[in-house]
């Protein structure tokens, strides 16, 4: 047997998962991930089951000069869950969750989705701050930053992370956490997959059981009327209070009635965690600025918001997104806004700002390594087709978009919201706090084995 089979078989029986290799079966499902414009061919898939599993993938990849690629949901945009040759490792399997409902934590592992989370955590009438799609992936989101429902009572998912399991590019498994690695600690929330495979997050929770909640909608007509509205009412709205801005095309389908069906809107889905006893004198200033053509707020059990539009965006869609953080909207940002927002390419495609500012703005923008904390907004861009869908058509609206809306941004891009774009969109994004990271990187991955992600380059001459 030739020395790299017998490498690659010990490898394969070290393993309590599975190694898939191109000629098995399952090889093809295996290396799909939630974007279906992402089509990479790794040579090796570690589909682990345990830390165990995962140091063994770190040091078969490292001792023989592999590239890697860390999958755990499988959601990011750019598709840097999956690599071209190399080796995969795939947290996917990888689901248990414990919650402690005396200390109010809830542990979960690498390959949970937020649905796995708030599975375990309603039971106790909990909520971790997240996304907005319980498909996502909690390590790629948590590791980006965390925005969704709760940002502006709860904080970013990453000012809700207390400690982190990490297995290093060495090999060595450690602890990161406030008083242990608080250096790694710092750069793990919100420097991305940079700096070692997460196999386990513990979270604080919080007491949210049932949100007021769901869509308003508003005639496109009255879009400019709504966003700068909105943008008066959501900067100095209560932290209980959160509302993404959208334009959208309604879905054609329950439960949307039929004559707004395929029609082009612009909307804010909001989310309050106030008592529902005051839920309806909380929004009394937003139906009486305008009455909405579609009003489907009301009680919401968290992960049935959460969940809410996972049927509309199954796997295997194309995705092309562009982003930016965004501190202000003047008038002539709304008025490019509308120019490219009320002219969507498609059912799927849509726009949406999400607020960053309440509890999670109150945080020092040096305190983590994700350092826009003054800015008001995470905008996203996402093109969105089927399979039949011209790629070029949803990837070119979303360029034209945030290239016209760039100017008015605050320079750098929330990671998640980001393709790969380059050295440069990296540091923009991470600001003062890009050197700090360097140097975090330097130490635990010195020869940038973690480098299919946003990549912070080690300050190592020999880095790839």
């Amino acid at each position: 047997m030739l020395a790299e089979e017998t490498t690659l078989s010990r490898f394969k029986t070290s393993l309590r998962g599975r190694l898939i290799e191109p000629s098995d079966a399952d090889y093809e499902t295996s290396r799909k991930v939630y974007n279906g414009m992402i089509d990479k061919h790794p040579n090796l898939i570690a589909r682990c089951v345990d830390e165990a599993d995962v140091i063994a993938a770190v040091n078969f990849a490292r001792e023989n000069n592999l590239l890697v690629a860390v999958r755990g949901g499988g959601h990011n945009g750019a598709g840097l869950g999956m690599c071209d040759g190399g080796l995969v490792i795939d947290l996917s399997y990888m689901k248990a969750t414990h919650v402690d409902p005396v200390a109010m934590t809830v542990q979960v592992q690498g390959g949970c989705t937020l649905g796995d989370v708030d599975h375990a955590t309603h039971a106790f009438g909990m909520a971790v701050p997240t996304g907005i799609n319980s498909t996502t992936g909690i390590a790629g989101l948590t590791l980006g930053g965390g925005l969704g429902h709760l940002t502006r009572q709860c904080g970013l998912t990453i000012d809700n992370l207390l400690e982190a399991d990490v297995v290093l590019a060495s090999g060595e498994y450690v602890k990161a956490n406030a008083k242990e690695h608080s250096d790694l600690f710092w750069a793990l929330r919100g420097g991305g997959g940079n700096f070692g495979v997460v196999t386990s997050f513990l979270f604080r929770t919080h007491p949210i059981s049932t949100v007021y909640a769901g869509p308003m909608l508003w005639e496109l007509e009255d879009a400019k009327e709504v966003l700068q509205w909105y943008h008066d009412f959501i900067t100095s709205a209560p932290d209980e209070i959160n509302g993404f801005f959208a334009f959208l095309v309604v879905p054609p389908g329950p439960p949307f009635p039929e004559h707004l069906h395929m029609k082009s809107m612009c909307a804010v889905v909001w989310c309050y965690t106030g008592s529902m006893e005051e839920a309806e004198k909380a929004f009394e200033p937003i139906r009486g600025f305008k009455t909405p053509a579609l009003d489907m707020v009301g009680p919401l059990p968290v992960p049935a918001l959460q969940s809410m539009f996972d049927a509309l965006y199954p796997p295997g869609l194309q995705w092309y997104w562009k982003g930016d953080y965004v501190k202000d909207l003047p008038d002539e940002a709304i008025d490019l806004h509308i120019k490219h927002g009320t002219n969507l390419p498609n059912m799927l495609s849509t726009m949406h700002l999400y607020p960053i500012n309440g509890a999670a703005g109150r945080v020092n923008k040096n305190a983590t390594a994700w350092s826009y904390r003054d800015a008001t907004y995470a905008m996203v861009i996402a093109g969105v087709g089927s399979e039949s869908d011209n790629k070029n058509t949803i990837t070119n609206w979303a360029k034209n978009y945030w290239r016209a809306l760039h100017p008015y941004s605050a320079g750098g891009s929330y990671i998640n919201f980001m393709m790969e774009e380059g050295q440069d969109r990296v540091k923009a994004t991470y600001g003062d706090n890009y050197e700090r990271l360097v140097e975090v990187k330097t130490k635990y991955d010195p020869h940038n084995l973690f480098r299919v992600n946003q990549n912070i380059k080690p300050a190592a001459n020999d880095q790839p």
